[in-house]
């Protein structure tokens, strides 16, 4: 049974259409998981091997193609007909001498679509370059463009039944972070931490079970908060340290990231401290800054003024779109808060604000999972913003 109503993914299509009428694509050939979701309602742990949606201008459904096992999976969480849902045998698999793309060719060529300009996301995670060569062998007479992000930013801007979700999402993370700073402490070891988040991400709440998040727990200890995207060991915490988390709640995929820094003490170095400070000031003075209107590098431009009195440098950006995802990353690869990017704010955008520091000599994090009002922003969810010292 699909997420959201039949009526919301129709909604969904023709918003989808009017963005290729604009750029001139026939058909589009989605390959990312999330925008497969947003368009059909496709969920399975399937995307190690091909599938795809095709979106024609000339049908009014979508079509989900893909590996035969898969395809009641399809029938089961999509709102579409048995009549666009193709899949193709299982000796395509990790085949050297035949390839899904193939398959999915025959299935362009049968509904007249092989002569059409056919938009393809050339730099998702799931698209191989592979694809791409048996895709052009296969449709001589196609025009092939990049849609890239075509879907992602269609879905920038949020349903309210999509907010819920996000929301529910937040409720999940307050659970996530409390399982964290419950289970980080001197003598304990990393590995038996991260399964106590992950136990708190899967199980949820009363309310709403939780999903696997698109990140693991990125949790750095003593050294490691020097570097952003580390996970966990079997290594003991010791005292004195500091420990950086990335988690995140999730709700049927829809994310609500949630960053925060433990220190192993009752006395963290004034260096800490002091980029603790700069840090949460700087993301309040940020906050109260965001608003509709406002472009990606003006609120980029407002956190580096709030920062401008300390030695706080962030070189990376300062955020982005966050929603509906799967593995391998959350963001939704549109806004990216830094200089250069003028996307216009807008209501019902979710952004995730994480002014990360990794320096050599301290590390710190802290962050904000929001929508987008009409006068400013909501957060996803209400936690402490401080150095939680154990």
């Amino acid at each position: 049974m699909a997420a959201f109503t039949k009526e919301e993914y129709e909604q969904r299509i023709e918003r989808t259409k009017a963005a290729m009428n604009e750029r001139g694509i026939d058909l589009l050939f989605i390959s990312q998981p999330a925008n497969m979701n947003y368009l059909t309602g496709y969920d399975g742990w399937s995307f190690y091997v091909h599938q795809c949606v095709l979106v024609s201008l000339d049908q009014k459904e979508p079509m989900w193609l893909g590996r035969g096992m898969d395809a009641n999976g399809a029938r089961i969480t999509t709102y579409l007909p048995d009549d666009c849902i193709r899949q193709y045998a299982d000796d395509y698999v990790q085949s050297t001498v035949k390839h899904p793309m193939h398959f999915i060719a025959d299935v362009i060529k049968e509904k007249g679509w092989d002569k059409k300009r056919i938009g393809v996301e050339m730099d998702q995670f799931y698209f191989t370059h592979r694809n791409y060569v048996e895709l052009e062998k296969s449709l001589p007479d196609a025009t092939f463009v990049d849609a890239n992000t075509l879907v992602n930013w269609v879905r920038i801007i949020k349903s309210e039944a999509e907010l819920e979700f996000m929301r529910a999402a937040g409720k999940v993370a307050i659970k996530v972070m409390d399982a964290a700073v419950a289970n980080i402490n001197v003598g304990s070891r990393e590995c038996d931490a991260a399964a106590a988040i992950a136990a708190a991400q899967y199980s949820g709440t009363e309310e709403y079970a939780g999903d696997y998040p698109a990140i693991v727990p990125l949790m750095m200890a003593g050294e490691a908060t020097k570097t952003p995207h580390l996970t966990w060991s079997g290594k003991r915490y010791t005292a004195d340290e500091a420990v950086l988390l990335e988690l995140s709640g999730v709700y049927k995929h829809y994310h609500a990231p949630i960053a925060r820094t433990i220190f192993l003490g009752k006395n963290p170095p004034k260096l800490m401290q002091d980029t603790a400070r700069t840090v949460i000031d700087g993301l309040k003075a940020t906050l109260d800054f965001i608003k509709p209107g406002v472009t990606g590098e003006e609120v980029e431009a407002e956190w580096r003024r709030a920062i401008s009195h300390s030695t706080v440098v962030k070189e990376a950006r300062l955020g982005y779109s966050i929603g509906l995802n799967y593995p391998p990353d959350w963001g939704e690869q549109t806004i990216s808060l830094r200089p250069g990017d003028k996307t216009v704010v807008k209501p019902n955008m979710a952004l995730h604000l994480i002014p990360g520091i990794w320096y050599d000599d301290v590390g710190f994090e802290v962050d904000a999972s929001i929508r987008i009002t009409e006068t400013g922003y909501e957060s996803l969810y209400e936690y402490p913003v401080e150095i939680f010292l154990k």
